[in-house]
């Protein structure tokens, strides 16, 4: 609890932030008509949303090249479904710490700095991936790319969650988002060049090598992208670096904390159920590469487009509206794509639906979560919440490639994905509303 003066303190500079937020936007607003939100932005704003696209675009190549060198290694290395679903779990199961620890970092010392710590974290040991030689060797490497995966995330949506004012933060954080589609593009496209070209026994090392190239984000970044002021002007009005990790479970917010969790849980859970196994899946129904690589591409443009409208939704509609709709059309689209049985060309369109929604699921998060937690805590709060799901989330990879020695993979994915999104539903329907929330506000409500 707070003293009574520090509390009308915060009071008064969050009424005089809304009084200027509130200025910025009129004069921001002279002339708006006909121009698009991003042409609306400053030129902090457009940096930060450019350094948070890039990185989370880069992430993407290299997490999802593992799914794509996965058929390669069943055969190379003569390891099962059950150890496949390990080596995407093991990465997925150290993101999550690597979330929690690059969170309570970022409320430390700074979302920039530790943003830049994590992709060059990330992009070095997806290289070294390339260059393993056992499945041993491979589940301790993934392991640890995983730490700086999973702290991309967390201090990227905070960084641009702060950035951005109010009216636009959730196009901007979903539009952020959407990268990830272009970066599962990037990796589609050099699976089907380099294994076509390439013996598989070199190409699936190729394809890890060429994740190296984020580290140089993290050198543009160095010299580009600042600190958002409320993080800045938060730490001087607190003692620097004194951020408490345990404050996320405090009574005032541990019910947001625990709830925030089930939401990224079921998120995670269904989108890696289902896109660890796909070219898998594809390649049983008999699919050459050039063919998977083409199917997938249609599911990748369906989660950019699932990424981008439903970014523009959470500023319409709503954060937990948004979220909920597209939790329930990732249940649709997954049991029609793997449990009724389908043509090659039915299979291809709704191919779009299986990238659309669940993608979409992901868009509103991190506005929302952004919106959740004061700045004090919220590198801690949003690195939690999300990696604990994504923790638990990576389970899910292992019970499908478990079950499908049991059943045929596609129901394995459709129970286990299904199971995730309902639980992504009822969660979200139990958390407040936030959209347009003032952080500033919001700390000086939490404060007292």
């Amino acid at each position: 609890m707070q003293s009574e003066p520090k509390t009308a303190g915060l009071k008064a500079a969050g009424q005089k932030a809304i009084g200027h937020e509130a200025d910025d936007v009129a004069n921001r607003d002279v002339g708006r008509e006909g121009r698009g939100w991003i042409a609306q932005l400053d030129h902090g704003e457009r940096t930060t949303l450019i350094a948070t696209f890039c990185g989370w675009m880069l992430d993407g190549m290299d997490v999802m090249v593992y799914s794509f060198v996965l058929p390669s290694l069943i055969v190379l290395w003569h390891i099962s479904k059950g150890q496949a679903g390990l080596l995407g779990t093991s990465a997925l199961l150290l993101s999550s710490l690597g979330g929690w620890l690059a969170g309570l970092a970022a409320d430390r010392w700074g979302r920039v700095r530790v943003l830049k710590w994590t992709i060059v974290w990330f992009a070095v040991f997806t290289f070294l991936s390339g260059c393993t030689r056992s499945f041993s060797e491979l589940f301790i490497v993934r392991g640890i790319q995983g730490l700086g995966f999973g702290g991309e995330w967390a201090v990227g949506s905070v960084l641009i969650g702060e950035r951005i004012r109010a009216r636009f933060r959730g196009r901007a954080v979903g539009t952020t988002q959407s990268g990830w589609a272009i970066g599962w593009g990037i990796a589609a496209i050099c699976y089907t060049i380099l294994f076509r070209f390439l013996p598989a026994a070199l190409a699936w090392r190729v394809m890890f090598w060429i994740g190296l190239l984020p580290a140089l984000l993290a050198v543009w970044i160095q010299h580009h992208v600042e600190e958002p002021e409320l993080f800045e002007s938060n730490r001087k009005a607190h003692n620097a670096g004194s951020a408490n990790f345990l404050g996320i479970f405090s009574r005032p917010i541990l019910r947001t904390t625990l709830l925030a969790s089930l939401v990224a849980l079921g998120a995670q859970g269904g989108y890696y159920a289902v896109n660890t196994f796909l070219p898998l899946y594809l390649n049983a129904r008999g699919l050459s590469v050039m063919s998977t690589g083409g199917y997938l591409m249609v599911v990748i443009l369906g989660s950019f487009s699932g990424y981008l409208l439903s970014a523009h939704l959470t500023d319409w509609i709503g954060r937990k509206w948004s979220l909920a709709l597209f939790a329930v059309g990732s249940f649709l689209a997954i049991a029609a794509y793997t449990v009724f049985p389908l043509s090659d060309r039915a299979t291809l369109l709704l191919g779009f639906t299986l990238g659309f929604f669940p993608s979409g699921s992901f868009s509103p998060m991190g506005s929302f979560f952004t919106e959740l937690f004061p700045t004090a805590l919220r590198g801690s709060g949003q690195g939690f919440s999300y990696n604990l799901g994504r923790g638990v989330g990576a389970l899910f990879p292992a019970f499908v490639g478990y079950f499908s020695a049991r059943m045929p993979l596609g129901r394995a994915i459709a129970v286990f994905a299904g199971a995730a999104y309902l639980v992504m539903v009822l969660s979200v329907l139990m958390l407040p509303e936030t959209g347009g929330r003032d952080l500033r506000e919001l700390d000086a409500l939490v404060g007292e």
